[in-house]
């Protein structure tokens, strides 16, 4: 492994900057396009997970989304409010409970497929350098978590 270069201390030399930026920008760019849904950015992820993998516990959604489940009861609350989802005690542990879509949280898939294409082309790259830019930056996640101190 190579040593770690010099690290600037200007603002705009900041990896983490340019990433809080561009996370910002995409965040902000979905909210017109999840608004007329009803959902919030978060909200929409969660159902990503559901409408991709089907029913799932909090545990397991929390894993996904890498949040904690202080932050994503309410908005499990809030999507089961809305009649997206149910949720439901296993019986066998008390203590796990499942997510499931409703039929109009199954519908509202339909609704959102022109989402990505959208997201797609606001950031002005092609899909194969857009796919190389996400595998990047999970690989820096990754890396990241991975050498964090305890």
């Amino acid at each position: 492994m190579s040593p770690s270069p010099a690290v600037s201390p200007l603002l705009d030399d900041q990896i983490c900057f340019a990433l809080y930026n561009a996370s910002r920008a995409l965040t902000a760019r979905y909210r017109p396009l999840l608004d007329p849904l009803g959902l919030t950015y978060p909200q929409y992820l969660a159902l990503l997970v559901l409408w991709e993998e089907g029913p799932s516990t909090v545990l397991h959604l929390g894993e996904r989304l890498m949040l904690d489940s202080g932050t994503l009861s309410p908005l499990v609350r809030r999507l089961e409010g809305a009649g997206l989802v149910t949720r439901m005690r296993l019986p066998e542990d008390e203590r796990s409970v499942l997510i499931t879509l409703t039929e109009a949280g199954d519908r509202l898939r339909e609704r959102t497929a022109g989402i990505q294409s959208q997201i797609c082309g606001a950031t002005g790259l092609d899909l194969p350098d857009l796919h190389a830019l996400r595998d990047q930056i999970a690989d820096v996640s990754a890396h990241v978590r991975e050498t964090a101190q305890p």
